[in-house]
């Protein structure tokens, strides 16, 4: 996806296009939170999971395209559904949540990408960090019941499961494989703001 960066004479529609755009510190919100993969399985499914454990930290500029993130998300909280899937991911097999206990994201910039915003930045997985562009969408900022003040955010990455040495291909016949490289990542953040 091409970042077309904000030049000067962009600087007022970019906060402009956001309403109720605030400047701050932001904590996800675990209970109004996801972060959630998705992988093809013997190459006509999906298998679908998510991780429970996480720190997501967003800080908002008062120009946009100097705001950040940075994320630390615990790979043994993750949660397909299924008991036994779920103890294998975490073993030497993929994630080795033993000896790699934490996947880690820190963001290096913010620009425009058509209608929505790219953060380029390092992603720290099974002792591997590799550039790893996330697509955002800012969903609104508002009030929340109690007094405080909340953001939302969509954000999507595709990652290759190779560049990060984890797991094996378990072959089928015909060439295809038990698991796709390709896993897919959705984050729906829902933040407040810090005092």
């Amino acid at each position: 996806m091409p970042v077309r960066r904000l030049d000067m004479s962009e600087h007022l529609p970019a906060t402009i296009a956001v309403p109720g755009y605030t400047a701050g510190t932001w904590k996800a919100d675990p209970v109004h939170s996801e972060i959630a993969f998705s992988v093809r399985h013997l190459m006509v499914g999906k298998a679908r999971g998510r991780f429970t454990g996480y720190d997501v930290t967003i800080v908002t500029g008062a120009d946009p395209l100097s705001s950040s993130v940075t994320a630390t998300i615990d790979l043994a909280s993750v949660d397909t559904g299924y008991g036994p899937r779920d103890r294998h991911l975490r073993s030497a097999d993929f994630l080795e949540v033993e000896t790699y206990p934490a996947m880690t994201y820190r963001s290096t910039g913010v620009g425009r990408a058509g209608d929505g915003w790219v953060v380029d930045g390092e992603l720290t997985l099974h002792g591997v960090t590799r550039r790893v562009p996330l697509a955002a969408e800012v969903n609104g900022f508002g009030p929340d019941p109690f007094g405080g003040q909340r953001a939302g955010f969509s954000v999507t990455a595709l990652i290759n499961r190779r560049d990060f040495g984890i797991g094996t291909a378990v072959p089928m016949g015909g060439g295809e494989v038990v698991v796709g490289d390709q896993v897919s990542i959705s984050l729906e953040i829902e933040a407040v703001l810090q005092k």
